[in-house]
């Protein structure tokens, strides 16, 4: 149990000060994650544009790229996050940037329960989530996408490239459960992967009370050791 208490410890609010070095690889991530979400809003067609985020952390990807867009006002959108601290911090960000159709809630993003009233959504972010869950609950969260995903949605989605690197096996599973895939970071970018698929199955019913993933969190993971039950 000491491990899930060091992950309960952690200052998740603190970690995203990395994303202000300009020089660091989450800020050449969240660059590259910002352009792939404008990029939906250019196509996205006239009306609200629903998006739901998981482990949403402060934001800021989402915030920054709607923003910056002319299609910001248009977003709809529920971001998911356990970290009160992280929480506020999204809806301060999303209140000074004129976004009043953002909100930031207080919920544990593994259970589909917290986006039932906001799925089926046009755009999915599942951006600092995989790097902290097994391959295994990878795939269960992928093959459970659909029922966060409305017809034609895009789904953005990142994981480091720490070798043996895991993108191929997670762009293979996309194909498996009805996904197209759009864009993929180039392999020159070794320290993160980025990748956009859209949607191209049926979308089903959201189903209640089911855990997508456990978050494990990347510096476990990193060391190999079986995770408490």
């Amino acid at each position: 149990m000491e491990r899930r208490s060091t992950l309960d410890a952690r200052d998740w609010a603190a970690w995203h000060n990395a994303y202000d070095d300009p020089g660091s690889a989450l800020a050449r991530r969240l660059a590259t994650v910002r352009a792939r979400i404008g990029e939906v809003l250019d196509t996205a067609p006239p009306g609200p544009v629903r998006v739901v985020s998981l482990c949403a952390g402060q934001g800021r990807d989402l915030i920054g790229a709607a923003a910056a867009h002319p299609r910001g006002r248009d977003v709809r959108a529920r971001l998911v996050e356990l970290d009160p601290a992280n929480v506020r911090a999204a809806r301060e960000a999303a209140r000074a940037a004129g976004l009043p159709g953002v909100e930031a809630v207080a919920a544990d993003a593994s259970r589909t329960d917290a986006y039932l009233g906001a799925a089926p959504a046009d755009l999915v972010l599942a951006c600092g989530v995989f790097g902290n869950i097994t391959d295994d609950d990878i795939h269960r969260t992928i093959s459970l996408l659909p029922g966060l995903c409305a017809e034609g949605a895009h789904v953005v989605w990142t994981r480091n490239r720490r070798p043996p690197d895991p993108t191929p096996r997670i762009r293979r599973w996309f194909g498996r459960h009805g996904f197209q895939q759009c864009w993929i970071a180039p392999p020159g970018e070794r320290a993160y992967g980025v990748g956009v698929h859209r949607f191209a199955g049926r979308p089903v019913a959201l189903e209640a009370g089911v855990r997508m993933f456990t978050f494990v969190g990347y510096d476990v993971l990193r060391e190999g050791a079986p995770w408490p039950s």
